[in-house]
């Protein structure tokens, strides 16, 4: 008998040591759930995903019916969880509604001039020669000579807060950027690596044999550009105040002097494409000089001003509209500005 109570009171000793160790974990959860009941709480049910995750998609990367890059669709997407979707969804819509969130009077934050990223990336980054995303996940992290240095993609969404959006850039890892960098790596998942998707970012104009000429543009801009824009550039602000109908084209609510528009190179190939508003790329309205002569009046006229004096550290990469010198090569300011550029290219 002495044995048997001898097991059950070791026995005993086991449970209440059992009994000992459930409680302190139970009182160490507890310690746990008031401690974070401290912490400030977060503002919605939003999980953080991954930016860099490509997820894989079922559309085909090529339109057949124009041989050009198409947007994959989030819709078509493949294993894509509930938080991914609301992170890509997210960043579509601060894409194309980016002023009311970050705009003057923006629901999240004070941020930016009032235009949204779509005013320049048509479609949402999607439409092509629209100045759309499609090379940016294949190509991104790069060397850009305007900096002198290797950017990733945060770099260049920052870039375009500051300088498009004339503002300042949401910071990396809070919800618009990384939802946005997310939308945007989505948008080229279907892009090889290394690879540049044709019909990605703007169309490639034809060099003139003459400068751009901002009186003749005037003319073209009054004939086919004044209804949208209006004849002072202010654009049209839609009745809530929030954001443009017709995003302004010069002025204090523009693009700044640092902006990549602020080439005319760029604002050229740009309007050729897709302006007056709704035109294709297959089917333009305006002849290669009217773009030419349009972007001269519209980048002549007064824009926000940004201090550049730290890009292109190597003048001898400057590219050859860039509108400041100093220049590496014996071209003036004002032939860099508006050309001829051929004998630039030629010289490089």
């Amino acid at each position: 008998m002495s044995k048997e109570f001898e097991d059950i009171e070791k026995l005993w000793k086991q449970v209440k040591m059992l009994m000992i160790l459930i409680g302190i974990m139970a009182i160490v959860a507890v310690l746990l759930v008031v401690r974070t009941s401290f912490k400030s709480k977060p503002t919605n049910n939003y999980t953080p995903v991954d930016s860099s995750t490509i997820l894989e998609v079922n559309s085909k990367s090529l339109d057949p019916s124009t041989d050009l890059w198409t947007a994959p669709k989030i819709e078509d997407a493949k294993n894509l969880t509930e938080a991914q979707k609301s992170q890509l969804l997210y960043g579509k819509e601060l894409i194309s509604n980016t002023s009311k969130y970050l705009g003057p009077l923006g629901s999240v934050a004070k941020l930016t001039n009032g235009m949204n990223c779509q005013n320049c990336h048509l479609e949402a980054g999607t439409k092509p020669y629209g100045n759309n995303y499609g090379a940016v996940f294949s190509t991104y992290p790069k060397y850009r000579a305007r900096s002198g240095a290797v950017e990733d993609i945060y770099k260049r969404v920052a870039d375009c807060f500051e300088r498009s959006l004339n503002g300042v850039s949401p910071e990396k890892g809070s919800k618009e950027m990384e939802a946005i960098v997310a939308y945007i790596n989505f948008t080229g998942s279907n892009v090889e690596k290394g690879k540049k998707a044709k019909g990605s970012g703007i169309y490639e104009l034809k060099f003139l044999d003459r400068p751009a000429d901002p009186t003749k543009g005037k003319i073209a801009y009054q004939a086919k550009c004044q209804s949208c824009h209006q004849a002072n550039g202010e654009g049209q602000i839609n009745p809530d105040k929030v954001s443009y109908q017709y995003p302004p084209l010069w002025g204090k609510n523009a693009y700044n002097s640092g902006a990549g528009l602020y080439r005319i190179s760029r604002f050229a190939g740009y309007i050729k494409a897709n302006m007056p508003f709704g035109v294709t790329y297959k089917e333009p309205q305006l002849t290669d000089e009217e773009a030419w002569d349009i972007a001269a009046y519209v980048n002549s006229m007064p824009h926000p001003s940004k201090d550049i004096s730290k890009d292109w550290p190597k003048i001898e990469e400057k590219t050859f509209d860039h509108p400041f010198g100093p220049f590496a090569d014996a071209f003036s300011e004002e032939q860099h500005k508006f050309g001829p550029f051929g004998p630039i290219k030629k010289a490089k």
